[in-house]
């Protein structure tokens, strides 16, 4: 899964469960929709990549850095990044989001097909949400203005 700064989710990809996460890494960064939002042409790719050591690969930091995203990833072995685990808490928030639809918290569907379908209902419903609080503040200060 990849999310932005808030934990709003961009795309997810299901895989086996014997396969690495840093297999997909760059499907994920490839996959991202645009994002409008500032005037002009809407974003594709973001500053930089936040991971564990499960996402440490040469290659990969090296299509990221072409891509131009600063890959902010600890490397095995070596002491964790200071303050990356504050930071990497947002994923780890949207998939606890993505639990409290019991259907997902274990995978019962043996169609991938019918187990992605609720992954992206699951994501669409956060990010509505999102919206709904994000446009529920904007109303009540624009009341208070007037």
């Amino acid at each position: 899964m990849i999310c932005d700064g808030k934990g709003t989710p961009f795309k997810v990809i299901t895989t086996a469960a014997n396969v690495n996460d840093v297999t997909q890494t760059l499907a994920l960064v490839d996959g991202i929709p645009p994002v409008a939002g500032k005037p002009g042409r809407p974003r594709r790719r973001p500053d930089a990549l936040l991971g564990d050591k499960g996402y440490d690969s040469n290659p990969n930091r090296r299509e990221l850095r072409k891509r131009r995203i600063l890959p902010v990833i600890s490397r095995k072995g070596a002491p964790n990044i200071k303050g990356l685990g504050k930071l990497r808490y947002v994923v780890e928030q949207t998939f606890s989001l993505l639990h409290h639809f019991k259907r997902l918290a274990v995978r019962w569907e043996r169609r991938l097909d019918l187990h992605d379908a609720l992954v992206s209902l699951a994501c669409g419903l956060i990010c509505w949400r999102r919206l709904k609080k994000v446009s529920s503040r904007s109303e009540g200060q624009r009341l208070r203005a007037e």
